[in-house]
Order: C-alpha cells, then structure tokens, then sequence
C-alpha cells in the first residue's frame, strides 16, 4: 500500500477551493485567508471615505464640481460608491487572476494630482481629467502585454528590491502614525509627536491602546489578531466617542479624532449612486492644453504607477515569504496585468487611478497567502457600497496600529542586506529613507536606481548594470525634473 508523507498530506487540497487558490500549497486555510482579507479591508477602507474628500471639493479647470452640484458635499455618496465598487471590483479580478493577496482601490497621492494639477488646469473638465487617467492605464497595459513591464521589474538588483520592501515597511509605520495623529506637523519642525510634542487627548490614546493590543497579540501569535485589534479598537473608539463627545479634529480642536469620527450610524444600509460610471472623456484634454502638456502629465502618473505596483509587489510577495530567488512573486505577469486595468477602471469610473496597496501586507501579516484574500476584500468593498456609514464608524486611530505592526514585519528583512558593500548600501538607504522622507514609494525608488547606476559607473563597473536599469533611471532623471521642464516648454 502507498504511503503519504506529512509534507504530502499538509499541503494536498482539501476541495475545489483550496485547489484553485493553493491555499494548502501556500500554508494557509480557508478561515486564515478570510481573515486576512477582512484585515486588509478594515485597513485600507478610508479610501471610501477619504477619496470623496479629496475628488468631491475640488472644482475642475471651468468651476464645476466631480458629479455637478455646488460644491457643497452632496456629491460625497456618489464618489464613495463608486470607489468601493471600482476597487471592489478589481481587488476581486487581482485575487482571481493573479492568485496574489494585493487588493487595489483609488490611489493616495494620485487622486490629489488629478484632483489638484490635471482637473485644475485652465479649461480642463473632470471627464477630460479621468480621461488622461484611463489613457495612462491603457499606455501601461500594452507595457504590460509586451513583456516590457515585467522585463524592468527582474531587472532591478535583489539588494533593490529588499531595500523597496524595508522602506516600504518605514512609510506604511510613518503613514500609520500619521493617520492616528499620533505623529502630525510641528511648530517649527517638520513633525512632532502628537500635539505640541505631547501625547494629547482620547483619540491618540485610543490608538496607543490598539497599537498596544495588537504587538501583544502579534507577539503571541494569536491568529487572528490583527483584525481583533482593529475591531476591538473600534469599539472602544465607539464608547470614548459617546461618552467625551470629543468630535472631529481640526484647528479649533487639536485632540479630536484624527480623520472621520466613530460613531453608531443612524442606517446601515443605504443604496448607492453609481451616476459617475463611465462620465470620462478619452482624448478630450488634448483639444484643451494641447498634446505636450497630455502627454507629460501621463508620464507623470504612469511612473508613479509603474514602480508603485512594483514596489508593492515585492513588499508584500517578501512578507508572505512568496518571492522567489530573484525577488519575484508568482504570477508577476498576471499581477501587473490586473493593476494595469486598475488605472483603467478608475478613470472610466470618475474615481481617479486605482493601484495596488500597501496596506495589503496587514492582510499578509495576518496569515494571508493567496488570492481568497483578495476576493474577501473585494466582496467587503462591494458591500461597502451598501454599507458605507458602517465603514465609516472606523476611525484611522482602529486602523493605523496595524500599519505600524506590519511596518515592523517588512523592516526585519534589512538583516539581508549587506552594508560593508558601498555599492549596495548606499542606494539601498536612500531608496529605504526616501520612501517616509518624501510620503512616496516612487521617489524612494527613483533616488535608489539613479544612484545605482551613477555608483556602478563611477567604480568602473557600468557593464554590470542591466540595460533596463539604464533606461528606468534616465525616465527617473526625467520625472524629478517634470517641473522644470513644463516650466521651460511653457506647458
């Protein structure tokens, strides 16, 4: 009779399911995957209620408002539906397609581009503004399609990678503190600790209390319990709320809750707005600043794009222990391919790009190995078009604790890293330092491969450096100069 082995039976699939997602092949089971998936959810589901923010009150370049109105926030319902189910949508089609437990939503700091710079510009209409968006998209799709993308991702030395990774890990820890107000602006310096340089109020201690509870359960390794951190912090964020009435921060008061308050809604369920789907305008901006100033500002984003997803890749490929010798994660191809239709979603969606997100790793950090994480996320997206006054009763002070958590997780694999060679440390630290320094994984990335290549060449070794190193961080030059260059073009 033939006999299994234990490695065998651990990791042979137990239904359809399992089979599918590898889940027993990657370590993980159904309960840890769904977890997991509602982790990276709690997360990373300010979007639904930040995104509108940022797109709602911003007019375009003729004085009109994302989905008409006047401007005064009624147009918020609409934004934040459509943001839940584009990123629903595509956290869905990541974890189908691609197998990989990255889920993606509208991107921070690229919706305050379009927002601010491209929506802005004289004449500019929103629908010509998602327009260049989805233009950019479709640009990174056929990089994708030709094999160039993915040719310039296994490009990039191991060192780079793993240093993408850390610094990652310091800017999703920095991103935490920041969002919990735990860190903020200071009074002469850059930033300081809480307000004033003390920590302040009942929001900052409800954060210290939910960072607190989620190392020890981390420590412990209690599974589950980065989710149990978020949903016990929210609770106890619900009870300060009710009984101190601290309301919502701002200058007149400083020790209020740091983005949106916690508090029981008065509905769960409302339906959504979908009006804004498909209100874009493919090639409309070019009759309205002219083909030099389209074709910069697609540059511009799809740069951003190009090595955030990369980046991010590799950060949470290295958490699940998923990368394989050369720092690749399975199905690299299929990721960025999905990613690729992410900035294509949003701006046919009127929500600006959408990207794969760092916040991922909490998920990651928490057990998830396997696409079944994503689709979780992307199911508790499309619910949360439904729900959405129930995902706005987290408040980032619940949410933050588990960035920090997982920021310490990605930092650790610095020991890889070998700082007696010149060469490789020094690019390393600056792509490590640059990512919280300058709020971008982009810049972190861009500084990291231009002095790469510079040191290469300055110790005589310029052959080494693979072509594709060449050219990504000339378009680096490039991008840290766009100012300059419109500047000098008159665009």
């Amino acid at each position: 009779m033939a006999t299994t082995s234990d490695e065998e039976t651990r990791t042979a699939p137990r239904n359809a399911v399992d089979r599918f997602f590898k889940i027993s092949e990657r370590g993980s089971t159904v309960g840890t995957e769904i977890r997991g998936g509602l982790v990276t959810f709690f997360t990373m589901s300010y979007i639904v209620v930040l995104n509108p923010l940022i797109l709602g009150f911003a007019p375009d370049g003729t004085g009109a408002f994302l989905g008409g109105g006047p401007g005064d926030g009624s147009n918020l319902p609409a934004i934040a539906a459509a943001t839940a189910l584009v990123a629903g949508v595509l956290s869905i089609l990541m974890g189908v397609v691609a197998n990989f437990p990255i889920a993606l939503a509208a991107g921070l700091g690229l919706n305050a581009v379009v927002a601010y710079t491209i929506a802005a510009l004289p004449g500019m209409t929103w629908a010509d503004a998602m327009g260049v968006v989805v233009l950019e998209g479709l640009i990174i799709l056929v990089l994708v399609l030709t094999g160039f993308r993915t040719a310039v991702f296994r490009a990039v030395p191991l060192e780079l990678k793993t240093a993408i990774s850390v610094g990652i890990g310091l800017f999703i820890a920095l991103i935490g503190f920041v969002n919990a107000g735990f860190v903020r602006p200071g009074a002469g310096t850059p930033l300081e600790l809480g307000v004033g340089g003390s920590l302040a109020g009942w929001p900052i201690a409800v954060f210290v209390v939910g960072l607190l509870v989620a190392i020890v359960l981390q420590v412990r390794q209690v599974r589950g319990g980065l989710l149990i951190a978020v949903v016990g912090t929210t609770v106890l964020a619900v009870v300060v709320q009710a009984l101190t009435g601290v309301g919502a921060g701002g200058a007149d008061n400083p020790t209020g809750w740091h983005q949106n308050v916690p508090a029981l809604p008065d509905q769960l369920v409302q339906l959504p707005d979908l009006s804004l789907l498909g209100q874009f305008s493919l090639l409309g901006s070019f009759a309205k600043i002219g083909a030099l100033s389209v074709l910069l500002l697609v540059f511009s984003l799809l740069l951003a794009d190009f090595f955030d997803t990369m980046g991010t890749m590799v950060a949470v490929g290295g958490e699940a222990k998923l990368l394989d010798a050369e720092g690749s994660p399975p199905g690299a191809q299929r990721i960025l391919v999905v990613d690729s239709l992410g900035a294509i979603a949003g701006g046919a969606g009127s929500v600006s790009s959408n990207t794969a997100y760092i916040e991922s790793a909490s998920g990651v950090g928490d057990g998830a190995r396997t696409g079944l994480a994503s689709v979780v996320t992307g199911v508790a997206f499309l619910l949360a078009t439904f729900l959405s006054p129930l995902v706005a009763m987290v408040p980032s002070e619940a949410a933050a604790p588990v960035l920090v958590v997982v920021g310490f997780l990605m930092v650790v694999q610095v020991a890889g890293i070998d700082w007696r060679s010149y060469e490789v440390g020094v690019p390393v630290f600056l792509t490590m330092v640059l990512m919280p320094f300058t709020y971008s994984i982009t810049a972190g990335i861009g500084a990291g491969f231009i002095a790469y290549v510079v040191i290469k060449v300055a110790v005589r070794k310029a052959r080494t450096v693979h072509p594709l190193m060449w050219v990504a961080a000339a378009a680096f030059v490039v991008y840290f100069t766009l100012g300059p260059i419109r500047e000098a073009l008159g665009v």
